[in-house]
């Protein structure tokens, strides 16, 4: 089995990561730091607004199951990309939308979509789309942090409908 790597910043990454989780063909999900200047930070150190990070979410995905298109079309689907610097209650510029290009193949696809998707806004789309570079994990306690404390997900939805448009329902998790 191929597997490829993408990365999104759509807000808060708990509501990203649980999104992703419920993607069939999105074989892994770890919630982390992209785009900033600091090696290795902290949360606290994300949140003060000076590393540059965006808090993102780190998908290994099955491109047989799910294709990055698929990925994207969620991407778009689950939270508001033309706020700036924010989703919902939280603000800051490690809440902003942020699609990190792993190959020049994903950057076109990315720049592609967030056209398309633009017919479907009324403010244009803030989302920034640009080059990885590093990904670091975040903290265990934010992995997964739904499913571990029970806490319903606020910011991020799956819209109903969704996963059966794309052509992913019946596919394996």
């Amino acid at each position: 089995m191929s597997t490829e790597t993408a990365t999104f910043g759509a807000g808060c990454f708990w509501g990203v990561e649980w999104v992703y989780n419920r993607v069939p063909g999105v074989l892994q999900v770890v919630s982390g730091y992209s785009g900033g200047t600091v090696e290795d930070p902290t949360y606290r150190q994300v949140c003060t607004g000076r590393t540059g990070h965006a808090e993102v979410v780190q998908l290994v995905f099955d491109p047989d199951l799910v294709t990055y298109d698929q990925l994207l079309e969620v991407f778009w689907a689950m939270h508001d990309p033309t706020q700036v610097d924010r989703q919902g209650p939280d603000v800051g510029t490690q809440y902003r939308s942020v699609i990190f290009a792993h190959s020049p193949e994903q950057r076109a696809a990315a720049e592609r979509s967030k056209s398309e998707a633009q017919m479907r806004f009324d403010r244009p789309i803030a989302t920034e789309i640009t080059n990885f570079v590093a990904f670091f994990p975040a903290e265990d306690y934010h992995q997964h942090y739904y499913e571990r404390t029970g806490h319903e997900p606020y910011c991020h939805v799956l819209p109903a409908g969704l996963l059966e448009q794309l052509g992913l329902v019946g596919q394996p998790r």
